[in-house]
């Protein structure tokens, strides 16, 4: 662990912990942002007993962090403020998150940890691919390696051949990156005849998309190598919310920096442990941008609130399982695009590259499946059409591809097409 102590803190003093710093945040929104600090009412910080209260208090969406641009929210002097990020959306207004020094230093803390939990260390190298500028990836994981000491190789996203080149060449042992990348180099790899097991490669830190077990067994098998789901945005100071540790039984949230709430989508009740819903994040200890119960649209579940395996006592929630503003509906029936991927992927012919084509045609709903397969074998389109209706409940149409058919992106992966055709 990179803090043994705070990393294992009895669940009493850790929310003893959460309620000193949700006050001071309130009072640290009080004092530098007042029209800000209306959204509580007359809440004050010292009127909070317990965290349970925090329930009095409303919500905040994207949309409203939207109407803030560019800094209408930040609760620090702009002479305070060392930079910011932004982000990844690709309509509307951006979102912007100024960044504070000491903001810069606790995303260095949590990300250290979350390096040290896949099981990096000073000896290790690590290879980051996630983009160094407006979007926060990189220098998270930047910051974290720094950290621990790890010999970082800063090559940022694209350029796959140079990727391969350089994992070989400088003993590459972790690479971090968005979740659909892996699958770009495994493609490259075995059309160069590169072998991932002639490298020094054994983990893999991915994260930014969602991605099924059946895709992450994939990808380990593939490349030889033990992953681990790495999840935070930009909004709450970017990647680095958490990420599972070795024992895989769910994703530990930094409790000492972060406060989740699992709430009903619809309604915005709080769920209690156990049910799914959509994770909704306070920032504890963010100075430039503090948020208060911001609803991430990320659907999970809280796991558990016990020590884990691995020894550390920080709640763990599930992988998640898709976003609110990602559900698809057809023909009456909701889904996420990660049920599909499971579906296709648990068929070995097939491989991680598919689109999900939707919309209406001549009036009526159509969803229409395009997925790449190692080998076009006989039947498989009608065993999957067949399996997409017993455990989804609608019928779609599966057209079988070969491998390299679908475009790629040096990006996030394109999983979803809406289209209309008369």
């Amino acid at each position: 662990m990179y803090q043994a102590r705070l990393e294992t803190m009895p669940r009493e003093e850790l929310e003893k912990l959460q309620l000193r710093r949700l006050r001071k945040t309130l009072e640290h929104i009080r004092k530098h942002n007042p029209r800000y600090a209306q959204r509580f009412g007359d809440l004050r910080p010292e009127d909070l007993t317990d965290l349970s209260q925090i329930r009095e208090l409303p919500f905040i969406t994207k949309d409203d962090l939207r109407r803030a641009y560019p800094l209408g929210l930040a609760c620090a002097p702009k002479e305070a403020l060392v930079r910011f990020h932004m982000s990844s959306g690709t309509t509307g207004t951006p979102v912007i998150n100024p960044f504070t020094r000491a903001d810069v230093e606790q995303w260095a803390e949590i990300m250290a940890r979350c390096l040290t939990a896949a099981g990096l260390t000073p000896v290790d190298v690590l290879q980051i691919t996630p983009g160094f500028g407006l979007f926060n990836g990189g220098f998270g994981f930047h910051y974290g390696a720094e950290r621990i000491g790890c010999f970082v190789v800063p090559i940022g996203p694209g350029r796959t051949l140079m990727q391969l080149k350089f994992m070989r060449d400088f003993g590459t042992t972790a690479l971090a990156a968005i979740s659909s990348y892996p699958l770009r180099l495994i493609e490259v790899a075995r059309k160069e005849g590169f072998d991932f097991g002639e490298t020094r490669l054994r983990v893999g830190i991915f994260g930014a998309e969602v991605w099924s077990d059946e895709t992450r067994k994939y990808i380990e098998e593939s490349m030889g190598i033990e992953t681990f789901d790495i999840i935070g945005m930009t909004e709450t100071g970017g990647v680095g919310l958490g990420i599972d540790c070795r024992a895989h039984e769910g994703i530990h949230i930094w409790e000492d920096h972060y406060l989740v709430e699992i709430v009903d989508p619809e309604t915005g009740e709080v769920l209690p442990d156990g049910r799914e819903g959509e994770m909704v994040v306070t920032t504890l200890t963010r100075e430039g941008l503090p948020l208060i119960r911001y609803r991430t649209r990320d659907i999970t579940r809280i796991i558990s609130r016990e020590r884990c395996s691995c020894g550390r006592t920080m709640l763990r929630v599930d992988r998640i399982r898709g976003r609110t503003d990602d559900m698809l509906k057809a023909k009456g029936v909701n889904f996420y695009p990660r049920q599909i991927e499971e579906i296709l992927m648990r068929h070995p012919e097939t491989t991680p590259e598919y689109l999900i084509r939707i919309g209406k045609k001549a009036g009526k709903d159509f969803v229409e499946i395009l997925v790449e397969c190692q080998q076009l074998a006989e039947g498989l389109s009608r065993r999957l059409e067949e399996e997409i209706y017993n455990f989804l409940g609608f019928h779609a149409r599966v057209k079988l591809l070969r491998e390299g058919d679908l475009p790629r992106s040096e990006g996030k992966a394109r999983r979803v097409e809406r289209v209309e055709e008369t």
